[in-house]
């Protein structure tokens, strides 16, 4: 099924992107707040050749899926494009983008930018962190696994997340 057949209109349609290595309760957060503004929210999980995961495409998606299958209106799917193509070819005009920090906003403000070079018709829209979350990275979930074990990541992952984060932590002790 296409987006364009959930939602005739482009711009009530968001596309919220990133590795999701593994997807954290702030980006949760984001998930739930920006399904709120939207008819549908697509969670684009992207491919970058130039970083190592923890989880391969397949496995993100799949995760991403489970934690996000109550709601409704949210769908996840795989890119390996640009972002501005990807939002193009699923038919939406908006990319969703969650901001922790200050050098946050500087990064996405670059991006945001980059963005409106190539297609000036997708838009950007931010939203903040909630405090909780603000400091929570998947660089540092991988960190507090190998480090801290299930009870240490159980406060920054969704719950059913933890068994496989820990899991891979065991087969790939070098991430």
């Amino acid at each position: 099924m296409t987006m364009t057949s959930r939602t005739s209109d482009p711009s009530r349609t968001a596309v919220f992107t990133g590795t999701f290595d593994p997807v954290t309760l702030g980006h949760l957060d984001v998930i739930r707040r920006g399904r709120l503004l939207f008819e549908h929210l697509v969670v684009g999980i992207g491919v970058n050749p130039s970083k190592e995961t923890l989880f391969n495409v397949d496995e993100r998606v799949e995760l991403t899926r489970m934690v996000v299958s109550e709601f409704p209106n949210v769908s996840v799917e795989s890119f390996e494009e640009l972002t501005v193509q990807f939002v193009r070819r699923i038919g939406a005009r908006v990319i969703l983008r969650g901001v922790r920090t200050l050098s946050d906003m500087e990064y996405e403000f670059g991006m945001s930018m980059a963005n409106h070079c190539l297609d000036p018709y997708v838009e950007t829209v931010f939203l903040m962190a909630d405090g909780e979350y603000s400091h929570v990275s998947s660089s540092l979930i991988k960190q507090v696994a190998r480090y801290g074990g299930a009870e240490a990541i159980c406060r920054f992952v969704p719950r059913q997340l933890i068994e496989p984060i820990i899991e891979k932590m065991r087969q790939n002790p070098r991430i």
